[in-house]
């Protein structure tokens, strides 16, 4: 029961964040950064695909809600749920067990947790700013704004991950 209360507490957090501070940054005109990946990121690996996915989309289509977008976040944070394992074998060998474990710094490792964080931020981004544009026409600004907005969102889940200590976390 506390491990729902902990991620119920993160989810109001993680959307607090966004609504309040994420929506209203926009260095350069190009960057925002995305708090709110923090949550699908670091759902345990063992929670099944369906309220993985069920999450997923409560996340987005409440950030949706508040920032008046139609479906886009909900849309990116599904995918982003979907591609978390996918990602995951990507970079793992073959034969690790990572099935129990939560996606941290610490069960993962600095090298693996970057690859798997960077991979999926880049994939929300790449999502949301293409749903958003509906067009290729302005490619370049498309792809400025999906790396500046990657590298700000993957700095700010590094940022988050390093400030949770779980005394459970099961190393890999």
């Amino acid at each position: 029961m506390s491990n729902w209360l902990r991620y119920i507490f993160l989810f109001i957090v993680m959307v607090l964040l966004q609504v309040t501070i994420g929506n209203n940054i926009h260095l350069f005109g190009v960057a925002i950064p995305f708090f709110y990946i923090y949550f699908i990121l670091r759902l345990p690996l063992s929670l099944s695909i369906n309220w993985t996915y069920t999450l997923a989309f409560l996340l987005g289509l409440t950030i949706d809600i508040f920032s008046n977008t139609p479906g886009m976040n909900a849309l990116a944070c599904v995918v982003v749920a979907a591609l978390r394992k996918p990602v995951l074998n990507l970079y793992t060998p073959r034969g690790e067990d990572y099935a129990e474990s939560i996606p941290s710094i610490r069960s993962f490792g600095m090298s693996l947790y970057v690859r798997y964080a960077l991979t999926l931020s880049l994939c929300f981004c790449v999502v949301l700013f293409l749903v958003e544009s509906l067009s290729l026409l302005n490619i370049g600004r498309l792809v400025v704004r999906v790396v500046a907005s990657t590298a700000l969102t993957f700095l700010v889940v590094l940022g988050m991950d390093s400030l949770t200590k779980t005394g459970r976390e099961k190393r890999l």
